[in-house]
């Protein structure tokens, strides 16, 4: 799965360098014996936030995106609209995308959803169903796909924060972003990918890169 990501991930525009980042030499050791980057991470990060500044601390880069390895399908178009967006609004501390939410997902909670304001920044981000679909027709009920982009001052300051309440509560840590004060725009994305949280997702996942897979 990890070799899957990296090669997507090699195909975005505006990336200096790919690096997977772990705290498991058996995750190490498969990226290292298919030409991957890779650096060791202490074992006490509590989330990928945490690893990903722990890391960026002694990188010299101006933004980060934390491409996380449950994403074998993500499409590298995403990946390079982040990057552009990056370097063209450093003003804007944290990027994130978001498609549309497939109704068979609505009630399941590993597919986060989010709503958004009228500047298109999270407003929240929800396991539950949200919003709440009283009339029909005046919001489109979206999913947040996993990957963020960082301002580097952005990613150092919330690592550097305390978890908090909600972020506790939903167990999503962008929301400790959203106590703070911290905004996150998020850029919306005509179709999503999925990512792997369960078995029944690993299955899927499986079919579909069969699917896409060159035949000889």
């Amino acid at each position: 799965m990890i070799e899957h990501v990296w090669e997507r991930a090699s195909q975005a525009r505006g990336l200096d360098r790919i690096v997977v980042l772990t705290d498991d030499e058996r995750i190490a050791e498969a990226v290292q014996g298919f030409g991957g980057e890779c650096e060791m991470t202490p074992a006490d990060c509590a989330s990928g936030t945490d690893r990903i500044a722990w890391a960026a601390r002694g990188w010299n880069a101006a933004a980060v995106i934390n491409i996380q390895g449950d994403e074998p399908l993500l499409d590298p178009a995403a990946i390079s609209r982040i990057a552009g967006h990056l370097s063209q609004l450093p003003d804007d501390p944290v990027v994130t995308l978001a498609a549309p939410l497939d109704p068979e997902e609505r009630d399941n909670p590993n597919a986060v959803k989010v709503v958004l304001d009228l500047a298109g920044y999270a407003l929240y981000f929800s396991r539950a169903p949200i919003p709440y679909p009283r009339q029909e027709g005046f919001a489109r009920p979206l999913k947040h796909l996993g990957i963020y982009g960082y301002q580097r001052d952005a990613l150092l300051h919330l690592a550097g924060l305390p978890p908090t309440p909600l972020e506790r509560s939903e167990s999503l840590e962008q929301l400790r972003a959203l106590e703070n004060g911290v905004r996150i725009r998020v850029l919306e994305i005509d179709r999503g990918s999925p990512g792997v949280d369960t078995r029944e997702d690993l299955e899927r996942v499986e079919r579909l890169l069969g699917e896409t897979a060159p035949r000889n």
